[in-house]
């Protein structure tokens, strides 16, 4: 059986977010364009959130639409006609299950993550699957690593774990935010997470690209916008 097979088993019965460990949340039924409708998951930072509204105005996006490895992830307005916005959830499961298809590593990062939920997100233009999933191109995460588009269920470098203990509540309307945690790090106690650069906008030209950075927290414990995220499935509207 193959390690996407196993995987599909494995997590046949979670949800992206099953249970307690769920921030990033099936909100209303609307996936970037309507090919691919329902599947599709639509990413979405805090840094570029309206607390008033559900509608993110940037989401997730690749950039100029490239289907190939090392093709940077940008943010761009959000738009139900944009096929460089569609992702889906390739690969779901608990960090254990993760570990025990031998996608993840054991040790640190089952210790301090075992039972959330750890996901691929694969770009699927028009729905269709394009095996490429977010990643970044580095045997392990750094500070600045960039993040682009790499072969899905191949290495831990395309896994993002749901760093369920640093859940930030979003305004009145909107979902919980939540860092990703790139699941090649090594330093669990200081995890890479996934981060808009901070200086950065999405109309800036050339746009920004996202990276890894060590997770950043407040004095208060609130962690940086720019590296807090939240999703939903369906049309964008």
């Amino acid at each position: 059986m193959s390690f996407k097979s196993k995987m599909l088993a494995a997590a046949a019965t979670l949800t992206l977010v099953g249970g307690a460990a769920g921030a990033l949340t099936a909100g209303p039924a609307n996936a970037a364009t309507p090919s691919c409708g329902h599947r599709c998951v639509n990413l979405f930072s805090k840094k570029f959130s309206d607390v008033l509204t559900t509608k993110p105005g940037f989401v997730l996006d690749v950039l100029r639409q490239g289907a190939k490895v090392g093709q940077p992830i940008i943010m761009f307005q959000s738009s139900n006609a944009d096929p460089a916005e569609d992702f889906t959830v390739s690969l779901q499961g608990t960090v254990n299950e993760f570990a025990t298809a031998g996608l993840l590593s054991t040790g640190a990062l089952t210790l301090h993550y075992g039972d959330d939920i750890a996901w691929e997100i694969e770009y699927s233009p028009n729905g269709v699957d394009s095996g490429l999933c977010v990643g970044i191109a580095g045997l392990t995460p750094a500070n600045n690593t960039k993040v682009a588009l790499e072969p899905c269920g191949v290495s831990a470098r395309t896994v993002w774990i749901t760093d369920v203990q640093n859940i930030q509540r979003g305004g009145v309307f909107t979902f919980p935010f939540v860092p990703l945690i790139n699941g090649a790090g090594t330093n669990f106690s200081h995890p890479y997470v996934l981060t808009y650069p901070q200086n950065g906008n999405p109309n800036d030209k050339p746009r920004p690209q996202l990276v890894t950075q060590t997770l950043h927290q407040f004095s208060r414990g609130q962690v940086y916008d720019n590296q807090q995220w939240s999703a939903f499935f369906g049309i964008l509207r």
